[in-house]
């Protein structure tokens, strides 16, 4: 599936039943994360969140040899620690805007995703990649750690000891080591990717957006609790859509055989 991009660096593309596409375009930087990046992403996430017609968001990169290469170390050779701090302030923003973004939104990872370029696909809701992507975080090679949340995204996404391995050798892992170890959902063959993003992207977006902002707040809510006070977090946010338009819609969508049509009213 061909983006056509030409916007630098960083390129919307709206898909049918509320998809949105958006691709890193820094091809001569390996799509590499730089202050300009982060501050043009933060600003189009907070956008796309007020935006009714987006449901459902897909990050990637341009072309098939990265995904991101990580914090563009060209832009900060020679930086003071003043300016360091400032710049990542802006990283940081981005990263929040990932995590916090009030829809789904997840990653499909074309090629190598490194160091802040696997912490922006860490920050969302999950990842696909082709058969050509690599994770990792060399933060350490470099006398520093990531600061985006790889040290805290990765021990919950993986097991414990192997993201304690990854983040202490700065090693990488290919796509079916990721696969193996539940990084990422599904490993495709690069030309398939995107196909398969949109496929998942579409499936999402045909629910209704009601149940998905509660289903992924649940998750979330529930993700550190013992089992008792998560089952009440789950029956807090189920009770908030007993009375709601989508749930009447849905079910009665499904007794007369026809495709529901939500509109998630506020």
């Amino acid at each position: 599936m061909d983006l056509n991009v030409t916007e630098r660096p960083l390129a919307v593309r709206p898909f049918e039943s509320g998809v949105m596409i958006l691709v890193i375009h820094r091809p001569d930087a390996l799509n590499a994360l730089n202050t300009e990046l982060a501050v043009v992403l933060e600003r189009t996430l907070r956008e796309l969140a007020s935006d009714r017609a987006a449901r459902v968001v897909v990050l990637t990169g341009s072309g098939d040899r990265a995904f991101c290469a990580g914090a563009d170390l060209k832009e900060r050779r020679g930086m003071s620690a003043d300016q360091w701090r400032t710049q990542h302030d802006r990283f940081e923003a981005a990263f929040h805007a990932l995590r916090d973004f009030p829809k789904p939104v997840f990653a499909a990872v074309n090629g190598v995703a490194l160091g802040g370029g696997c912490e922006l696909a860490l920050n969302t809701d999950f990842i696909v990649a082709s058969d050509t992507a690599r994770f990792g975080q060399p933060e350490v090679k470099l006398g520093i750690i990531p600061g985006g949340g790889g040290t805290q995204h990765l021990p919950r996404r993986m097991p414990a000891g192997l993201a304690r391995q990854l983040l202490m050798t700065g090693e990488s892992i290919d796509a079916d080591a990721a696969l193996r170890s539940g990084l990422v959902n599904s490993v495709h063959a690069g030309d398939a990717l995107l196909g398969e993003a949109v496929r998942i992207a579409t499936a999402i977006a045909a629910n209704s957006p009601a149940a998905i902002r509660e289903v992924r707040s649940a998750v979330r809510a529930g993700a550190s609790l013992a089992i008792g006070p998560a089952m009440d977090v789950e029956l807090d946010h189920y009770a908030r859509l007993v009375d709601h338009p989508d749930r009447y819609e849905g079910i009665a969508a499904f007794n007369e055989r026809r495709a529901p049509r939500f509109q998630d009213p506020e």
